[in-house]
This record gives C-alpha cells, structure tokens and sequence, in this order.
C-alpha cells in the first residue's frame, strides 16, 4: 500500500518558510512529511510561493526546495474539475477562490490530502470528497 501524498498549501509552507520559522507543531508535522517522502506540490502553489519571493536568492532557494517535492502536475482536465467544483459549491452558497478551488481538483484526482491553514478547504471538504488535514486556528 502507497502512503498518501499530502499536498501542502501555500497557507502552511508560509508559516514554515524560511526553515528558521515555525518551531511547533505545524514545523514538526512538515519535518515528518518531508523525511517519509509524502510531500507534494503543484503549478499554482509553486506560482504563490516563488511569486511571492522578495530576492532573487529566495526564489532560486524556494525554486530548489519545491523541485525536490513529487509534483503533482495539472491538466486540462484539472480546469474543467475546478469550475465545476466552483460552480457546484456557488450553488449551495460557497465561495472558493479559485486558487483553491484547482489545487483542491489536483488533490482530489491524484488522493492526495490537503494539509493546510486556509478555511476554504474545510468549506470544499464538507461538501466534496476532499481530504484535509486542518491547521485552521481559531
């Protein structure tokens, strides 16, 4: 049996970036991820994070670090699953951003678990088949 991937969401990697950050529990949880291989990334999440770099040192050191993860790569398909996962949550009064709403397509098809700390997951999870793993503090 193949352990599953988690897919972890810019909203985590922001509290863990730079390794220097994010000592407790959410630090240790990606530390355990990342020494059993389960880590994966995707197109817009590796789009947040190196997007948001501020030196071009950073980008080449977060570059290096998201190349190292199994990539889970996006599809035409993947578009047509997001909006209609956008289109079927709107009609129960759910608004997604789309960002979220494709990296949540990705997870879906591939099984993988969403590790995040972006309450528009849970909002996904509650109504689709999505897996997460929360750090939503309230």
């Amino acid at each position: 049996m193949n352990a599953e991937r988690y897919l972890v969401d810019t909203s985590v990697w922001l509290e863990v970036l730079p390794p220097d950050r994010g000592t407790g529990a959410l630090r240790q949880r990606i530390d355990e991820l990342l020494a059993a291989d389960r880590v994966a990334t995707t197109g817009m999440i590796r789009l947040e994070l190196l997007g948001g770099a501020r030196t071009q040192e950073e980008w080449r050191r977060l570059r290096d670090l998201l190349s190292a993860l199994h990539l889970l790569p996006v599809d035409e398909d993947h578009w047509d699953e997001a909006s209609q996962l956008g289109f079927r949550l709107r009609r129960q009064g759910i608004a997604v951003p789309f960002t979220d709403l494709l990296v949540g397509a990705v997870a879906m098809r591939d099984g993988a678990v969403v590790l995040h700390r972006d309450r528009h997951f849970d909002l996904m999870a509650a109504h689709v088949s999505l897996k997460v793993e929360s750090r939503v503090t309230m």
